[in-house]
């Protein structure tokens, strides 16, 4: 009889990993909240020399609450407390700078006159639909950019029952129920130009600015391509320096934010529509999702009662509106 005599192996020993402290495992997450944070409040000392990397960060500093809503969720993942106390402090500075946006700012009492501007976009399908809509809102001022000759015909056909009187220079147009006058074409770089001209409303004359400032590129190695729109945006500014007083509207798609320290020489001398009595931030471009708003009304010695965008066209662009009051 053969007998096997089998000897039980000795157990693995288990690795145990050495254990993070919670603390440790939060430090990372903490750090990035300081940043964010430190983004928000000091976004003005972004160097904005050579990239532009400060016109971008101003351009989208909305969209640190994406930035929040990750910290948040890596927070929950890693069960950090130390994380989810940092957090906290990008979050109630967001709500600081940002919360009363969502409030409802709009003013008492009733407008005299709406406005309405929209790059209503060189490759637009349907320029008289697009007209159409834009009457539709009631605006007396219609301000559009991004005008072609083949289009032109077509927004003075359309608009010319609702809107009798209109100004065009280069791409941008104002189309008027009330008459216009005084009419110059504001040279901004060589291929672009703004109009200037004095609306005959029954509150009295107001001078009217529509601009199309030149677009932006965001490329790799060169960053965020402001130079032309930044020249145009000095031009302008000089043009305002020379500028008639009294109530003033300066209208357009700029192609930047008001957030943006490159276009302060021109928004710095005006009030935003939208933020004085808009709801939210009012993003305008791109149509089918928004992510800013490069299309401005800014005032100048006038209430602003309300500030909106309006639905969708057959442009890349939402419209933009306010109504106003002396």
């Amino acid at each position: 009889m053969n007998v096997h005599v089998v000897t039980p192996k000795a157990p693995r020993r288990r690795r145990v990993l050495p254990r993070v402290p919670r603390v440790r495992r939060g430090r990372m997450i903490a750090a990035l909240a300081v940043l964010v944070t430190l983004l928000m409040l000091l976004h003005g000392w972004v160097p904005d020399r050579g990239v532009h990397l400060g016109s971008l960060v101003e351009t989208f500093l909305p969209w640190t609450a994406v930035a929040i809503v990750a910290l948040l969720a890596a927070a929950l993942l890693r069960r950090s407390r130390v994380a989810l106390v940092a957090v906290l402090l990008p979050a109630v500075t967001w709500a600081g700078v940002h919360g009363g946006t969502f409030l409802d700012r709009s003013a008492e009492g009733r407008a005299d006159l709406t406005v309405v501007t929209h790059n209503v976009d060189d490759a637009n399908p349907d320029p008289a639909g697009t007209a159409r809509a834009l009457a539709a809102s009631g605006a007396q001022l219609i301000a559009l950019e991004e005008l072609t000759q083949p289009a032109l015909r077509e927004y003075e056909q359309t608009l010319a029952g609702s809107h009798p009187y209109h100004a065009v220079a280069g791409t941008v147009g104002l189309w008027s129920t009330y008459p216009l006058r005084d009419t110059a074409a504001v040279q901004l770089v060589s291929w672009r130009s703004a109009l200037r001209t004095t609306a005959d409303t029954p509150e009295g004359p107001l001078t009217v600015y529509v601009a199309h400032l030149p677009s932006v590129r965001i490329r790799l190695g060169s960053g965020f391509t402001t130079d032309h729109r930044n020249e145009a945006a000095g031009r302008l500014a000089a043009e305002l320096d020379s500028a008639p007083a009294g109530r003033t509207l300066l209208v357009g798609d700029f192609n930047g934010t008001t957030d943006d320290r490159a276009l302060e020489p021109v928004t710095g001398r005006f009030r935003s529509a939208q933020e004085a009595a808009g709801a939210g931030f009012g993003f305008s471009w791109p149509a089918r999702f928004p992510v800013a708003r490069i299309d401005q009304i800014l005032v100048r010695e006038l209430t602003v009662v309300s500030a909106w965008t309006l639905p969708a066209t057959a442009s890349d662009h939402l419209p933009v509106a306010a109504s106003l009051r002396r």
